[in-house]
């Protein structure tokens, strides 16, 4: 049986690739005068990439908090796992209140004028550097002081 422990790090590869889609796709949208709001082409496209990013984001929270208490059961602790805890936290809520938001938008058929659009991608673009910065503390957590991984042997 897998440990619950490292169901996060299988996890946390989906909200990454989802929210840095989602900036990059919009950001295109509305550079060549696509808007992302709406039902159009377009905005059914970045309206998936939100709900998918904003669940995926909270399974890994969800997954991550379980991966956390583990190893803290074993004896680890340490400030960059509490940033990560936070960031992780603040980024899963983020994107599943902006998940909330583009669902709504797309099912009343809301379109958006081209400067809120823009503001849409400029949110988004931030949004991805916050994930960014919630990713780079995992990684120290992982390849830096090892949390829930056994060393390997041999060599």
């Amino acid at each position: 049986m897998i440990s619950l422990a490292h169901i996060h790090p299988m996890l946390v590869h989906f909200p990454i690739v989802f929210i840095l889609t989602l900036a990059v796709f919009d950001a295109a949208a509305v550079v060549t005068g696509r808007p992302v709001t709406g039902r159009g082409v377009a905005g059914g496209i970045s309206t998936v990439l939100a709900v998918l990013a904003g669940g995926s984001a909270v399974l890994a929270m969800i997954f991550g908090d379980m991966a956390l208490e583990a190893a803290e059961a074993g004896g680890f602790s340490s400030e960059i796992a509490e940033i990560h805890e936070g960031l992780g936290s603040t980024t899963a809520i983020v994107f599943a209140v902006w998940a909330v938001l583009r669902l709504i938008l797309w099912w009343r058929n809301r379109p958006m004028s081209m400067a809120v659009n823009a503001g849409i991608a400029v949110l988004e673009v931030a949004g991805a550097g916050l994930m960014l910065a919630t990713a780079y503390y995992g990684g120290q957590l992982v390849y830096d002081l090892g949390v829930n991984v056994a060393r390997a042997v041999g060599g």
